[in-house]
């Protein structure tokens, strides 16, 4: 029997497997150390935030009572994290709110540097989605601002169209809104692309773009393989999520440690690794992945992606890439808020 490989290099087909999975873009500089936390640059600026982040998603869940969600915060921040990630659409608003309670209290807000993303596609929505949680999280600026769940081939042409997302956020950041723009998404790298090729074609460029980085995305449809290096050559920071894959990869039983997902992820040329964090357990490892790690050398990467590759060649456990299971607008589409004038003047009666 013919091996897949074969069968793709004869159809000339593009191939979602990467030929050699520890050739990653390397780590120039580990961080700045204070404590138990490293410090990375924020992009092109010379601002320096935490090599891990506190994700937002997890703060909001049911199971997490408010005050405790409020008291992690706080422990994160005074331990060394400074950078807090969040979204208008998580958890209907509640992650955006028990932020916004934390960093009200005792000065906290400005010891953060404060994300959020929007899923808004027109510059109407977007406006209105930035507002709202600028009031849930009682701030009157938000440091980095990103469209949220970049998954198909038009979001970019929508987001950078006349109407569109982009002109709300570059007036936000005219107001003191904003500080900076980025994008996240979790589907395909080659969309990613796309988004940043669209940016470019119209002279924008991008502070921070976030993506799934782990030790399974190394071997499929790799954002470290195919998005990463433009980062980096551009200065563009990179926010690595998914390192657990919100628990997923774990349940692969693959032979590698927890605290190594973090590791691996760390040790890419990472400005932050944005972790869920939803009880005691979650935060000290954290700071156990930030105080033990020591970068590692090709080999070492190539032994743990060794582990990881029997589980890894079909997405089966990125699900985000590989199902709609974390496609969060393809079930509320409504988030994304209706055409632009331009597009409703064109288009056809469908029915």
């Amino acid at each position: 029997m013919t091996d897949r490989q074969t069968l793709l290099d004869d159809a000339d087909l593009p191939t979602s497997l990467v030929a050699d999975p520890a050739a990653l873009p390397p780590l120039a500089d580990p961080g700045e150390r204070r404590g138990d936390m490293l410090y990375r640059r924020f992009g092109r600026s010379g601002e320096m935030i935490s090599a891990i982040g506190l994700g937002g998603f997890h703060l909001g869940k049911s199971a997490v009572g408010d005050g405790e969600a409020v008291r992690l915060v706080h422990e994160a921040v005074d331990r060394g994290i400074n950078f807090i990630d969040n979204c208008w659409d998580y958890n209907k608003g509640r992650s955006e709110l028990r932020v916004g309670e934390a960093l009200d209290q005792g000065g906290y807000r400005d010891r953060v540097f404060l994300m959020t993303k929007i899923d808004g596609r027109t510059r109407e929505e977007a406006a209105r989605q930035i507002d709202t949680s600028l009031l849930r999280m009682r701030t009157d600026r938000i440091d980095l601002v990103q469209h949220h769940e970049i998954l198909r081939y038009d979001d970019p042409d929508r987001i950078f169209a006349e109407g569109g997302a982009m002109e709300a956020l570059v007036a936000a950041k005219q107001a003191g809104k904003l500080r900076h723009i980025g994008f996240t998404g979790h589907k395909d790298p080659r969309i990613h692309l796309q988004m940043l090729a669209v940016a470019a074609e119209r002279g924008f460029h991008f502070d921070a773009v976030q993506m799934p980085l782990n030790v399974m995305d190394a071997h499929f449809r790799s954002f470290a393989h195919l998005v990463l290096p433009y980062l980096v050559r551009h200065g563009i920071a990179a926010l690595g999520m998914k390192s657990f894959g919100d628990s997923v990869l774990l349940k692969s039983e693959a032979p590698i440690r927890p605290i190594e997902f973090l590791h691996y992820a760390l040790n890419l040329p990472t400005s932050v690794v944005i972790t869920g964090i939803e009880n005691q357990r979650d935060l000290d490892q954290a700071f156990e992945a930030t105080r033990s790690f020591a970068p590692m050398d090709q080999a070492a990467v190539a032994d743990l992606l060794a582990r990881s590759r029997p589980y890894a060649l079909e997405g089966k456990y990125e699900l985000f890439k590989t199902s709609s299971l974390f496609d969060g607008t393809a079930k509320n589409n409504d988030w994304l808020g209706d055409d632009v004038e331009t597009v409703s003047k064109l288009a056809p009666v469908m029915e």
